[in-house]
């Protein structure tokens, strides 16, 4: 493993390093599927492992692998590896791989080092190469049921409270609901969820109070997750609004009702849909040349404001 904090997993804070998880949870199918190719000697040197985030990004790190990132591992598939075993590379996440990075690493899938073993970490496999998705065999990760999300963060010692909302809101993510559980996430979500059942006339002190809550000093983790909740509501009404049917189970109280009178049909639904993109590249943008945090998220909840149905 790399000293060099660019290569280190995602951790998150409050939580055990991924190394320490001694039982994976909600994957058997993928498990067995791995040992079995490894038991029988037919372990493939490409794997990618598909399937939903399981953590938001939050640090300052460059969020793009680049070419120079995969010719560098020409001189670790050089070394030895210790008593025959494989020299094991992991791509977290494959997706922020540009074209010329991508092209470097489909010239070392066409013709793999010696006993080495990569793996792709894809979330959207689709957005890569088919070149290079060929040459892998993929094993698609499943979103974790509620039991199962409580499971895993019992084992990994971090705390939950309303372990249906946690699932339903990480998508069956567990990195997602133990970053949601870390942050107060519910909880946040939940006052978003009731200022915006004040729509059409969003109550404006308690939309001042939430954008200066994200702006506080420190405060930049949640400031970004409420951007993500924020995406994601603005995700179940749309999908409420499309279906006619609001998602289950309920993240938080009074979510439900919240839904369906604010995207009581496919046409509201589509304006909630084509809102989500745009306040997104505007929080994006906002961020990185340093608006104020505050008139950032309160700019952003009168947008939101101006497209609730009247």
């Amino acid at each position: 493993m790399s000293d060099d904090p660019q290569h280190q997993p995602e951790r998150l804070p409050g939580a055990p390093h991924p190394r320490e998880t001694s039982r994976l949870i909600g994957q058997e199918a993928a498990e067995a599927d791995f040992v079995d190719a490894f038991n029988t000697g037919r372990l493939h040197h490409a794997w990618m492992l598909t399937g939903p985030r399981g953590v938001e990004k939050t640090g300052k790190l460059r969020n793009e692998i680049v070419a120079e990132d995969i010719r560098a591992l020409n001189g670790f598939f050089q070394m030895s590896a210790p008593d025959g075993g494989y020299r094991v590379v992991i791509i977290d996440d494959a997706d922020q791989m540009n074209a010329t990075a991508a092209n470097a690493l489909l010239k070392m899938l066409e013709e793999p080092p010696a006993r080495a073993l990569l793996v792709l970490i894809s979330h959207q496999p689709s957005g890569l190469l088919p070149t290079i998705r060929s040459r892998c065999r993929v094993l698609p990760l499943r979103p974790l049921s509620e039991d199962q999300v409580a499971q895993a963060m019992a084992q990994a010692e971090v705390p939950a409270q309303n372990t249906a909302g946690l699932a339903a809101l990480s998508g069956g993510s567990v990195g997602g609901a133990m970053r949601l559980s870390l942050l107060g996430g519910a909880q946040l979500y939940a006052e978003l969820v009731a200022l915006m059942d004040t729509l059409p006339r969003m109550d404006r002190p308690r939309a001042l109070k939430l954008a200066e809550a994200a702006a506080a000093r420190g405060a930049e983790a949640k400031r970004d997750l409420l951007f993500v909740l924020i995406d994601l509501l603005l995700s179940r009404l749309a999908r409420t609004g499309a279906t006619g049917t609001p998602p289950a189970p309920e993240a938080v109280p009074g979510e439900t009702a919240m839904l369906a009178r604010l995207s009581p049909t496919p046409r509201q639904a589509r304006i909630w849909a084509d809102l989500a993109p745009e306040i997104g590249g505007r929080a994006r943008h906002g961020i990185a040349v340093n608006l104020d945090p505050a008139a950032l998220v309160l700019d952003t909840l009168m947008k939101i404001s101006q497209a609730a149905p009247r």
